[in-house]
């Protein structure tokens, strides 16, 4: 059959196994075909998806395993026109039996969880078809899902909560697809409740909005398991599968005598290519959420371990199974509550905001999240303009990405002031964070937010500042830069690497914006001091460990900073310059 697509690759990959025990692994172990899709562009016609997970991968279906002497473990099965439901609860019981309370979001680090629902939050009753306070004691379901510009006519607003409120109050209500999918979803399973942001927050209520946003980590985190709506592009979208001819068939083709499957992207290969992928807020609709249920095109997850409908893989042991390496990013991404930070901001910059000054509000769960569970006291003092003030010499430790222009977010309602350039959430597109520093040049305690920390005996105020202003003593010098050469030079390309010299000795490396005109010299502040190695003349400057200083690129207007951009200067360098002690007035 391949002799047609003479740049492909054909592979056999064995699929690990459920039955760890006695069992000889020659016997029941499980094998698939993986091709590789060089030259495959007949079938990439066909199946565009294929192209995009890079590979096709081909299983015997489970009524062929008994011609090798093999249990059906891990082979394939033929799928229903629509999900199962009856093996969605088994999915569901066998994470409770086998991972019970491990399965409590981010505080599965932790063994004891006493967290409760606020009395604000409302549900959804399938049963009533109304909008009720959420029972106390009872479970519900949440649901993650894309918005996609539709209008508004399904809202819950001030004026018909009430009539929403009463039974059947949401029976004349036209929802759209993913919605009344979802809905049905819900009480094709038995449960009663489930919360859904259009209908469960007023939405034009600016505060119940605002307490029902900063309580993300609550509504997802106690969720019985949240459903997400990743085979779509708008609510107008089902959920594939909920309702017969929503989604795509099984292929399976007879070669030989035997049945075989070309399967579909499994599940972290789905989610990539998925418009739910894409969205802002819904990362920490899925990071908070304890198990998931996920409607892709082709079929449904079960991720608390991972279950699909097409193979047979349900099991209470410990497995080796393949689906193992599909699940989705856990929460938190480690025991270090910067790295969690760290990884959350990246995961959220890279994705779109219909609204872009709702990046902080799209994090607040997270952040939320990351102060309770690693006891960073009060969310609302630990994290200010979506930065991690708990460890803020770290955090100010950010990059732009390369390819995004250097402009400013417009500003939430009822904000009147800029937020300050120090901050990641002040400025549109994906940034990255500095993964590495040693320790710390400028003291914590000489640090004070305006309207924030309490104010440090230390600092002398030369200004009136305004909130916001981040206010600390380090050293200062100036500079020269120049952009490196064989840099690439592209209307893409809108943050570039630059040069610092000493007077002509290539001293350190700057990532400045090329968007705005730059003079030939900078001020720069020192932040903290880095193992990092490289960005200098090393063949005329000598290598010592840590001996290279994380600096900001700023700019001053009447005594206040902004900054410009993050770098690294020698400490030799630094000190040769004759760099002097400042009170920074950073805004």
């Amino acid at each position: 059959m391949l002799d047609e697509f003479p740049h492909c690759r054909m592979f056999t990959k064995h699929c690990g196994c459920l039955q760890l025990a006695s069992y000889p692994r020659s016997k029941f172990r499980c094998y698939r075909l993986h091709v590789t899709m060089e030259g495959l562009e007949d079938l990439w016609k066909i199946y565009p998806a294929f192209r995009k997970a890079g590979a096709l991968n081909v299983h015997l279906m489970q009524e062929d395993a008994f011609k090798f002497g093999r249990p059906t473990d891990l082979h394939c099965r033929r799928m229903k026109k629509t999900v199962d439901i009856k093996m969605v609860k088994q999915w569901i019981k066998l994470c409770q039996e086998s991972h019970g309370d491990i399965c409590k979001s981010f505080s599965r680090i932790g063994e004891h969880d006493n967290r409760k629902l606020p009395g604000f939050v409302r549900v959804v009753d399938v049963v009533l078809m109304a909008v009720v306070p959420a029972p106390f004691g009872h479970r519900y379901v949440a649901l993650s899902y894309i918005w996609g510009g539709i209008g508004a006519e399904y809202w819950t607003t001030k004026d018909n909560i009430a009539e929403r409120g009463t039974p059947g109050g949401l029976n004349t209500v036209k929802l759209p697809d993913t919605i009344t999918d979802s809905i049905l979803f819900v009480r094709q399973l038995g449960e009663r409740y489930i919360w859904i942001d259009t209908l469960c927050i007023i939405q034009d209520s600016s505060q119940d909005k605002f307490v029902q946003i900063h309580n993300m980590d609550l509504i997802y985190g106690l969720s019985y398991f949240t459903i997400i709506a990743a085979g779509g592009s708008t609510a107008r979208d089902p959920l594939p599968g909920c309702r017969p001819q929503t989604r795509m068939p099984q292929h399976i083709e007879v070669v030989q005598g035997l049945h075989l499957y070309t399967a579909p992207p499994r599940l972290k290969e789905a989610l990539t290519l998925s418009a739910w992928n894409t969205r802002c807020w819904t990362y920490q609709e899925c990071a908070l959420s304890r198990r998931w249920i996920y409607f892709t095109g082709q079929q449904v997850y079960c991720q608390s371990d991972v279950f699909c409908e097409d193979v047979i893989a349900e099991s209470k042991c410990d497995s080796t199974s393949f689906l193992k390496a599909s699940r989705a990013e856990y929460f938190p991404q480690s025991l270090d509550p910067f790295m969690s930070y760290m990884t959350a901001v990246k995961q959220c910059t890279w994705r779109n905001l219909t609204v872009e000054s709702d990046i902080v509000s799209a994090l607040t769960g997270v952040t939320n999240a990351l102060a309770k569970t690693f006891e960073l006291g009060d969310p609302d003092r630990a994290f200010r303009y979506g930065m991690m003030l708990t460890d803020l010499h770290h955090a100010l430790l950010w990059q732009h990405n390369p390819r995004t222009p250097r402009a400013r977010r417009s500003l939430p309602d009822g904000c009147s002031l800029p937020w300050p350039s120090w901050s990641w959430a002040t400025w549109r597109g994906a940034v990255n964070h500095m993964s590495e520093h040693r320790y710390l040049v400028t003291l914590p305690e000489d640090a004070w937010l305006v309207d924030y920390f309490a104010k440090p005996l230390v600092v002398e105020m030369f200004v009136d500042p305004c909130p916001g202003t981040l206010i600390f003593r380090t050293t200062s010098s100036h500079f020269a830069i120049a952009r490196r050469r064989g840099e690439e030079s592209h209307a893409s390309i809108h943050h570039g690497l630059f040069d610092i010299f000493s007077p002509s000795i290539r001293v350190g490396t700057a990532v400045l914006p090329l968007d705005v005109a730059l003079p030939t010299s900078l001020e720069f502040i020192v932040l903290s001091r880095t193992g990092m190695n490289g960005g200098y003349d090393q063949e005329r400057i000598e290598y010592y460990p840590e001996c290279l200083l994380h600096v900001m690129a700023v700019s001053q207007n009447e005594g206040v900073m902004e900054r410009v951009g993050l770098d690294v200067i020698h400490e030799a360098a630094w000190m040769a310059s004759g760099a002097e002690e400042k009170v920074v007035f950073l805004r």
